[in-house]
């Protein structure tokens, strides 16, 4: 009887080691089950550091989104990098603006090859068209209309519902949490869009006025009531050029409107600004961020850019 007991005794023990064993060799676990449990589910590529923290507010702790242009880069020049084919060969998601924005994207896409979805983030709004200048320049390289939709935070609304559907398209498990996250993103744009308002209540009607150097701002002007009294190079593009009539033209609408300030992104070059601005007697404001975020300060997200960019235009307005 104790020999029976003692041979049971011993089948159990060595069944025990046995599947403690079988646990033993699950404990690692598989790059799928790893990406689960941080909560990452798809690898999702933004072209613009803008783009990639509206997105980031979707995505949430679901996915990490990068953004394929660096901190600084102006998309009308970006030279693309080998890296950057790389990066999209990788992604499960790809997030553009439209509207022809991304010139420089095309030959990555085609180099890069394989299949992900793209979101374009501005389907759905119509553009702007620009108007044909006297030397017939008509938007150069953005024949599509005028991409700058981002610069009107209540378009943006837009942007983050395109890009919560393509984000539940790609990852269905996911679409409860894009869908939360996309509400409460909605709400701090409409709180942006509230704050801006209040602040060009303190520019009065009149001297609302906005001179830039290339076509940037028109939805911005559409939204908060500014007239865009002239744009020194008449084009969507900061990589465009001008002629000396048109300088000339910008010299006179500037002194006819009493306009008092030019206003230029960062990434643009101020020479012909500061030319107009020396022969005019208006400032130059050249601290804007439209195309891009800052690694921290003063525009380290979306909404920091706006609230920087209307804090800069009221401030050269008074």
């Amino acid at each position: 009887m104790k020999k029976k007991l003692f041979s049971i005794v011993s089948l159990l023990t060595l069944l025990g080691l046995l599947l403690a064993a079988c646990g033993g060799a699950q404990t690692e676990p598989t790059a799928v089950e790893e990406s689960a449990t941080e909560g990452v589910s798809i690898k999702v590529l933004a072209s613009t550091t803008f783009l990639a923290d509206i997105a980031q507010n979707v995505a949430g702790d679901r996915a990490k989104v990068e953004s394929l242009l660096p901190f600084g880069a102006d998309p009308h020049s970006y030279q693309a990098a080998p890296t950057d084919v790389a990066k999209i060969a990788e992604s499960n998601v790809l997030i553009l603006n439209g509207v022809e924005y991304e010139h420089f994207i095309e030959p990555l896409l085609e180099n890069a090859g394989g299949e992900r979805m793209v979101i374009e983030a501005a389907t759905g709004i119509e553009p702007h068209q620009m108007e044909e200048h006297a030397e017939g320049e008509e938007g150069h390289d953005h024949e599509a209309g005028d991409p700058h939709m981002w610069l009107d935070p209540n378009l943006v609304i837009t942007y983050v519902e395109n890009i919560r559907d393509g984000l539940s398209e790609a990852d269905p498990e996911g679409a409860e949490t894009y869908k939360a996250n996309a509400d409460a993103y909605i709400a701090q744009l409409q709180e942006l869009d509230a704050f801006i308002k209040e602040q060009v209540d303190s520019v009065p009607a009149e001297r609302r006025l906005l001179v830039t150097n290339h076509e940037a701002m028109g939805y911005f002007a559409e939204r908060y009531g500014f007239e865009v009294v002239d744009t020194i190079i008449p084009s969507l593009s900061t990589e465009a050029s001008t002629s000396a009539q048109e300088i000339a033209a910008a010299i006179e609408a500037i002194k006819a409107s009493g306009a008092p300030a030019i206003f230029l992104g960062e990434v643009e070059n101020t020479d012909l600004a500061e030319q107009i601005a020396s022969e005019t007697g208006v400032k130059v404001v050249d601290s804007l961020y439209l195309e891009t975020l800052t690694d921290g300060a003063p525009a380290a997200t979306y909404i920091d850019m706006m609230k920087y960019n209307a804090t800069q235009i009221v401030e050269g307005l008074k």
